[in-house]
């Protein structure tokens, strides 16, 4: 039998490991500017719900596992999404205590700020794109936000991650 605390891990490395494959899934050319930030809303999601279990280094893992799958700068996604999860660990409790609309927001504030760091690094490195390339997948994160919450605490719950 696996010990929960072993399977804890289990869970969280599976639904980061699925929202870098929805981050990399192919979409028809219409809906790719709206690719939501998967795999920053689960680190969000894991920062607040176990902080003890996921923080920094995960969430900077997660963005170099990110940064190659995506070919980019690599760093770049490693630099904003332990950023992400510095915050995301530092307001956990009151992120944790607001209603679904309200962490809607905030995780729209956080999606943009990873955001203006990749187009603050992207003018550094001389590649510059639209503004609704960034812009679009922050609103389609937020709108998705509540569906993912609700799904990553269901499986949190199910399957006795702490």
């Amino acid at each position: 039998m696996i010990h929960p605390g072993h399977r804890g891990g289990i869970v969280v490395f599976a639904t980061i490991v699925c929202a870098l494959a929805l981050s990399i899934m192919p979409m028809p050319d219409a809906l790719v500017a709206w690719r939501p930030e998967w795999a920053t809303m689960t680190v969000i999601y894991w920062c607040m719900a176990t902080p003890l279990r996921v923080g920094v280094a995960i969430s900077w893992i997660t963005g170099l596992m990110l940064d190659a799958l995506r070919s980019g700068l690599l760093g770049q996604q490693a630099l904003a999404l332990a950023l992400i999860g510095f915050i995301a660990l530092k307001l956990h409790r009151r992120i944790r205590v607001f209603p679904l609309w309200q962490q809607s927001g905030t995780v729209f504030i956080l999606i943009m700020l990873q955001q203006f760091l990749q187009i603050w690094i992207d003018g550094f490195s001389g590649h510059t794109e639209p503004m609704s390339r960034y812009l679009l997948p922050t609103i389609s994160s937020a709108l998705l936000w509540p569906v993912v919450f609700t799904t990553l605490r269901y499986l949190r719950r199910r399957l006795h991650v702490h």
